[in-house]
């Protein structure tokens, strides 16, 4: 099931893509797509609709992020083996954990605008992780039951802010439109193997990234399980689970973003996601 929320910014309505690849309206059913919605009682409810009896919502309205009321925008640094080389890290021992501000999330294609005095934004395909249940100390053999679902993410990064600046990563990763989710959420019955998932990203029509979730350090299993030691997972947390290699910063020499660029990304089963980069604006 594809489930999605569509709409001018903050008047979002909730949607699911039919087997047809077309937008019907579940405004009748729910009122959003959000922590309420993503337990697995509430999504088997879904699932039983005719989705035929929904309605066609016309056009091609603009897609908002698939999930709402994020309370916690976790990421993970360093999980895949060759990003970690071209960044000149060692592989870690554990998850590298930091944390995304949840202000910086936003639609699938809606445009990226760089922060102000930035001259090192930088690209990320990742698969994102959506907690569906409450999580805590859960094993990683039953992690995945407590995901809802999952979809794609830029997972776009200052490397300045986020490297030179000193402090923790944050500060690189989550300002304002650094986010991007969509276009749907895939609940985890559609997603039988989390880690075999191929993905991809360009940069003005040239591929710049190529990868796999199965070439992931750690699991995505073993992520939800980790993460659960430290903090208790909500539902509609959202965790974005690292990079393959090929972005800005292990380019030689280096490549980062600027007004006018466009990147087109995409997770096999997930969807695509396209944005304008834009100079920064108050």
């Amino acid at each position: 099931m594809k489930l999605v929320r569509y709409g001018n910014p903050g008047k979002e309505k909730p949607g699911l893509i039919d087997a047809d690849g077309k937008l019907r309206d579940l405004s009748a059913v729910v009122k959003d797509i959000g922590p309420d919605q993503l337990g697995d009682a509430a999504l088997a409810k879904l699932r039983r609709l005719k989705t035929a009896t929904l309605p066609l919502v016309k056009g091609s309205p603009r897609l908002g992020s698939p999930v709402a009321g994020v309370g916690k925008f976790i990421a993970i640094g360093l999980n895949y083996a060759d990003h970690a080389a071209e960044s000149g890290l060692p592989i870690p021992p554990e998850p590298v954990v930091f944390m995304k501000a949840t202000s910086c999330i936003q639609g699938p294609n809606d445009a990226v605008m760089l922060p102000k005095g930035s001259v090192k934004s930088d690209w990320e395909v990742e698969l994102g992780v959506v907690i569906g249940s409450r999580a805590r100390y859960v094993s990683q053999k039953d992690a995945l039951n407590f995901v809802a679902g999952y979809c794609t993410i830029n997972d776009v990064s200052e490397r300045e802010f986020q490297i030179e600046r000193g402090g923790t990563w944050d500060k690189g990763k989550g300002c304002d439109t650094f986010g991007p989710l969509g276009p749907w959420l895939v609940t985890r019955d559609d997603v039988p193997n989390p880690q075999k998932l191929a993905m991809w990203l360009d940069l003005n029509g040239t591929r710049m990234q190529t990868g796999n979730t199965r070439t992931m350090i750690f699991s995505v299993a073993k992520i939800v399980s980790y993460c659960s030691q430290f903090m208790t997972l909500l539902p509609g947390d959202v965790i974005t689970t690292g990079t393959p290699p090929g972005v800005g910063l292990g380019m030689k020499p280096p490549m980062y973003l600027k007004k006018g660029d466009v990147m087109t990304l995409g997770i096999e089963g997930l969807g695509e996601q396209r944005q304008l980069v834009v100079p920064f604006k108050l």
